[in-house]
């Protein structure tokens, strides 16, 4: 489990066996490669990675069919693509972010950056519309590993737009950005979770939807 909060950054490459990593800026001089183990978990531009080899500088990661087939990893090793890096959320650190599982719903797009007088306008779009479902103004959203808030959003979802701070846009690979990228998108964990718990209403792992009420949502702790 990670926060969506960028703890370094660093660049992507095949390698005979899956993929390396390799650190290249650690905000503030901390978090790097020589406070890794075996088997630690990083998340590589919001996919959760298991660090199957340490090196020098960064770490080797198996990558598997489905992680390549769904997520940037594939293109950005290609062509040494620079990655955010995070490791994993200790039980007794601050959730300064939201909570992000490392586990890439689908790719996104960027529609424009805008230049703005205090911040950099960023305008994402699902390459899947349904996802667009779990978005909504003010919702949190990571954008390839970095805990975002949604400033806005097209009635659908499908598109919309975040209002992006200089130190964010400094600490991580947003700058790089150009109209046109794939960027990872994951959805915000409890919107999800929510959705698969009222479509449960109705059947044996839930109530009848008729039975949802103010005073069964207190009873059950939700208000």
């Amino acid at each position: 489990m990670f926060t969506g909060l960028v703890q370094a950054t660093g660049v992507i490459r095949r390698s005979p066996r899956g993929v390396q990593v390799q650190w290249s800026l650690a905000p503030g001089g901390g978090w790097g490669p020589q406070s890794l183990a075996l088997g630690d978990s990083v998340a590589v531009d919001g996919v959760c990675l298991t660090v199957a080899e340490r090196l020098a500088d960064g770490f080797r990661a198996d990558v598997s069919e489905e992680t390549l087939g769904r997520t940037t990893l594939a293109a950005k090793a290609d062509r040494g693509g620079a990655v955010n890096l995070e490791p994993a959320l200790r039980l007794a650190d601050r959730l300064g972010g939201h909570l992000v599982s490392g586990h890439v719903d689908g790719l996104g797009v960027v529609r424009a950056i805008a230049r703005q007088p205090a911040s950099w306008r960023l305008e994402l779009g699902w390459s899947d519309p349904a996802y667009g479902r779990y978005i909504c103004e003010k919702a949190s959203v990571a954008v390839d590993g970095i805990s975002l808030t949604v400033a806005g959003c097209d009635p659908t979802g499908a598109g919309f737009w975040i209002a992006v701070i200089p130190h964010t846009w400094a600490s991580t690979t947003l700058a790089q950005l150009a109209v046109g990228d794939g960027v990872n998108l994951e959805a915000d964990l409890l919107a999800k979770y929510t959705e698969r718990l009222l479509s449960a209403a109705g059947t044996e792992a839930g109530p009848p939807a008729e039975s949802i009420s103010g005073a069964w949502l207190a009873d059950h702790g939700w208000v």
